[in-house]
């Protein structure tokens, strides 16, 4: 299944409505990488290994399932992660791009691929269409963790 959408963050349109910065949007999708209990009620464990300026790696743990993947930060437009074939699960990835058509106006592309061909794709499009749901309620749920956190400062200063 290869799946994306777009969220946009800032509505220029509603006053009402405090503006994200470039700046903060960055920091909150690292963060949601760096610090994933934020975001993800029901994660138990996050342990994150290998640290180099491109990324590290983390060992996520929900109950007895274990997961390893592998984030790539392509500073200050791109967070990537990259779940690699293990035990049961298959080789996925997740990109958010963050995309900024004119200044202030700031979204956020979400693509999903599962790694499966077109023929195990068709066997599972009533599962995926649920699935595609459900990454569409965490991907809005994450830009409202984010706007969250920006009003409350918690975006503002350096990641290090």
């Amino acid at each position: 299944m290869k799946f994306e959408h777009l969220i946009e963050v800032n509505d220029l349109l509603n006053p009402l409505m405090d503006t994200i910065t470039h700046q903060q949007l960055w920091r909150g999708l690292v963060l949601r990488a760096e610090s994933p209990k934020l975001f993800v009620p029901h994660l138990d464990e996050a342990q994150i290994s290998d640290r180099s300026t491109a990324g590290f790696s983390r060992r996520l743990r929900y109950g007895d399932v274990v997961i390893e993947d592998n984030v790539v930060l392509h500073e200050p437009y791109v967070v990537r992660y990259n779940v690699p074939a293990q035990k049961d699960i298959s080789a996925s990835s997740l990109t958010m791009t963050i995309e900024m058509p004119q200044p202030e106006r700031l979204y956020v592309r979400f693509q999903y691929d599962d790694g499966h061909d077109a023929a195990t794709d068709a066997a599972n499009a009533m599962y995926d269409d649920f699935r595609r749901s459900a990454y569409q309620e965490s991907d809005l749920d994450t830009i409202r963790v984010l706007r969250e956190l920006a009003s409350q400062g918690r975006l503002d200063s350096s990641l290090n």
